[in-house]
């Protein structure tokens, strides 16, 4: 598809993430309350304030904007989310007759603080990536065992904490937790000396279920997806996921970026998936493509460095199960889903060591340090340094951008402010 020319100028420049194809949803303020918000160019578009003005009319429901969050919108489904989309469209194309009721609604990205764009329910983290998974294996189990014996037949995942979801620019903690060294006799209680990142992408669950659902209908049932950082202790995720998995070295912090890139702006870069080594059982089977062609980038940097260092770039094809199929699969036991939740897709890792989404892939385990531009090496994150994940699906002289995914790593606490 190529660009949908605005009469905004700046959603025209082929360098926007925020072409009128994407009109991601978030929501901003300037010096007031939060509102909901359409980023278009280098502006955010009102939506609140265009339905409390009545411009909206007939409008998806009245009140739907009046709260700071994308949940009632979503609930009202994929019909009334076209339309809506359809809409704006129409409102920002070039020759809108309406540009002068409109243009008021509009304020600087640069001048706006952006907030959680929705109410997240619950939070699922998959481990859907074939390379990193491999990567992985191969480092903990040698390369004859890297795959665990399922990861062929199942989309494997652990349920995170969605009180720790964050959005993007909230700075990051390092943890406290239980570790234990190869050559010593007991653990310690410390804090993580090995955190990490797992640069992935995170699905929003639009509609709800109470059943299991077909790999179909759950593709209907995804509202939009975002940039996820699944900030990770690698130190305490080693002494504790034995036998049961990640608990505390992922219940830190999940960054997500602000912006909703809704499913309608992807459609034209569905690719399908990888060629399967092995037959997945039936339910799993996809009707068509449903992965995505977003190039993804992840930067470092030091506190005081000039400019970031790119430490990876990698693309969300390499995904093996798609976010359909990992929806599908959450629903087989008969738990329902809720509008809100958030699934991760887990680290995505491409086949080249510059494609890996981890530090802990990047540098093998802290046996091959990353050099950066500055200088200075990492094999895993420091105090002061900033991540950064950013991701594009390129069209034709435009691309459709999700914004920025960012956190800063800030010290532990000091022993004296523990509680114990």
């Amino acid at each position: 598809m190529s660009l949908i020319a605005s009469w905004i100028d700046t959603a025209n420049s082929s360098e926007t993430a925020f072409p009128l194809n994407n009109l991601p949803y978030g929501v901003f303020s300037v010096g007031g309350a939060a509102r909901c918000g359409v980023a278009i160019g280098d502006l955010i578009l009102d939506v609140s304030g265009l339905e409390e003005a009545g411009i909206l009319q007939p409008g998806p429901r009245p009140g739907v904007f009046s709260a700071p969050s994308w949940n009632g919108f979503m609930r009202l489904g994929p019909t009334v989310w076209s339309g809506f989309r359809a809409g704006l469209t129409e409102f920002l194309r070039e020759g809108c007759a309406r540009r002068a009721e409109v243009e008021p609604y509009l304020f600087p990205m640069a001048e706006a603080r952006l907030h959680m764009p929705f109410r997240i329910a619950e939070y699922t983290d998959f481990y859907a990536s074939r390379q990193h998974a491999t990567n992985v294996g191969t480092m903990f189990r040698g390369p004859e065992n890297a795959l665990p014996p399922n990861w062929l037949h199942i989309p494997i995942a652990y349920n995170g904490r969605a009180s720790s979801v964050v959005v993007s620019g909230t700075e990051i903690r390092r943890p406290w937790g239980q570790v234990k060294a190869p050559d010593k006799p007991l653990p310690r209680f410390r804090p993580s000396g090995r955190f990490d990142i797992e640069l992935e992408i995170g699905a929003i669950v639009g509609q709800p279920s109470t059943g299991p659902v077909s790999v179909t209908r759950a593709d209907g049932m995804i509202f939009g997806y975002v940039l996820l950082n699944d900030w990770s202790a690698r130190d305490i995720q080693a002494w504790e996921y034995q036998p049961l998995g990640p608990f505390q070295a992922k219940a830190t912090a999940t960054s997500i970026s602000p912006w909703i890139v809704t499913k309608a702006a992807l459609e034209p870069f569905r690719i399908p998936s990888p060629e399967r080594e092995r037959d997945l059982l039936p339910y799993l089977h996809e009707p068509g493509p449903m992965l995505y062609d977003i190039s993804l980038t992840v930067s470092i940097q030091p506190e005081l460095a000039a400019l970031p260092t790119v430490i990876a770039r990698t693309n969300y094809r390499e995904i093996y199960y798609s976010f359909p199929q990992q929806l599908a699969h959450h629903t087989t036991a008969g738990a329902p889903m809720n509008i809100g939740d958030l699934l991760g897709s887990g680290t995505i890792s491409g086949p080249a060591k510059s494609e890996r989404g981890s530090l802990l892939e990047l540098g093998w385990g802290g046996k091959e340090p990353l050099r950066l531009d500055t200088g200075e090496s990492r094999s895993f994150i420091e105090d002061g340094d900033t991540l950064t994940l950013s991701g594009t699906a390129e069209g034709v002289g435009h691309r459709i951008g999700f914004g920025e995914c960012v956190g800063k790593v800030i010290p532990a606490l000091e022993p004296d402010q523990l509680p114990y």
